[in-house]
C-alpha cells in the first residue's frame, strides 16, 4: 500500500505572482510525474521584507488559498500549500500557517506554527519570527484516503517532542515543509530530518525554499528538499535550483520498521 509524494523546492520572494506560477508550475510537473500528494515550502506566497508579511496576509478564503483548493480540484490530488501568511486579529502580526487540501479542493485540515524563529547567531544570522507572526498551539494530524500525516513548520523541526506527539497521535507521514536558512542548514537539515524519522518511525516530506530571497538581502535558504523513510533513508532529495524531490511512500514499511524496533513500546520516560 503507498503513493507517490513530491517535496517541491523553490525560491519564493515578495513577488506574489511571480511565486504562484513558480509554484504552480512545478505541482503540475509533479503530478505529470504520477505524484498524488504535493507539498509546498514554508513562505510559498511571500518571502519578502518582514515587515509587509502581516500587511500582506490573507484570510483562509483568500485568493492564495482558493488558487491552490482550485489546483489541487484541478489535478485531482493532494496538495500541502507549505505556508502562507494567515490574517489575525492582532495587529501587526499574522499566522504562519499550512493548509492541506484534498483531491476535491477541499481544506482537510489547518495548522499554524507553533515554534517560531527568534535566534541571534551572529550579525549575519539574527531573526525574530515572532516580531509579525503569532504562535499556534494546537498539534495536528489528520486522515486521508492516502495515509494518516502529521502537520509541522520549519523551527518546528528543532523539537522533537512535537513529532513523537504526531507519531503517537497516528500519522505514519510528517511534513515539514521549510525555509531553513544556509548557515543552520548546512550542518543540521538532514541530521534533524533524519532522526525525527528514526525516532517517530515514520515518512518525511521536507519540501524547501532556496536560494536568495529579496527580504533584505541577508536571507539565503539552504534547499534540499527530501523525503526521508522511516528507517532514516534519504530516499529522495531535489537538486540545487527550484525543482522536485518525489518518492514512493509505502506505508507498510512504517508497519515493518515498526514491528522490526518497537521503541513505542520501550519507552519508559
Amino acid at each position: 500500500m503507498g503513493f507517490v509524494a513530491a517535496a517541491v523546492q523553490m525560491t519564493s520572494t515578495s513577488d506574489a505572482e511571480a511565486n504562484w506560477e513558480s509554484a504552480r508550475s512545478l505541482v503540475r510537473r509533479a503530478a505529470e510525474r504520477g505524484a498524488v500528494f504535493v507539498a509546498t515550502p514554508e513562505n510559498t506566497n511571500y518571502l519578502g521584507p518582514h515587515e509587509e508579511k502581516a500587511r500582506r496576509a490573507e484570510p483562509l478564503g483568500g485568493p492564495t488559498c482558493e488558487r491552490f483548493a482550485d489546483l489541487a480540484r484541478e489535478l485531482s490530488i493532494h496538495v500541502l500549500l507549505g505556508s502562507f501568511n494567515e490574517a489575525t486579529d492582532v495587529p501587526g502580526k499574522c499566522s504562519n500557517t499550512s493548509v492541506l487540501f484534498s483531491s476535491e479542493g477541499e481544506v482537510l485540515v489547518v495548522y499554524r506554527k507553533i515554534h517560531l524563529f527568534d535566534i541571534d547567531l551572529s550579525d549575519a544570522v539574527r531573526f525574530r519570527e515572532s516580531e509579525t507572526v503569532v504562535p499556534g498551539h494546537e498539534v495536528v494530524t489528520v486522515d486521508t484516503p492516502l495515509a494518516r500525516f502529521g502537520l509541522s513548520i520549519c523551527y518546528d523541526l528543532r523539537f522533537g517532542e512535537l513529532y513523537r506527539r504526531l507519531a503517537a497521535d497516528g500519522a505514519a507521514v510528517l511534513t515539514v515543509p521549510s525555509a531553513f536558512t544556509l548557515t543552520t542548514g548546512k550542518d543540521h537539515w538532514h541530521v534533524l530530518l533524519r532522526a525525527r524519522a528514526i525516532e517517530t518511525q515514520c515518512w518525511i516530506v521536507a519540501p524547501a525554499q532556496t536560494g536568495r530571497h529579496d527580504d533584505g538581502g541577508l536571507r539565503e535558504s539552504y534547499g534540499h528538499a527530501l523525503i526521508c523513510d522511516p528507517w532514516g533513508t534519504v530516499v529522495a532529495e531535489a537538486p540545487d535550483g527550484p525543482g522536485l524531490a518525489l518518492a514512493e511512500i509505502d506505508l507498510d514499511r512504517v508497519e515493518r520498521v515498526r514491528a522490526g524496533l518497537p521503541v513505542h513500546r520501550h519507552r519508559r520516560l
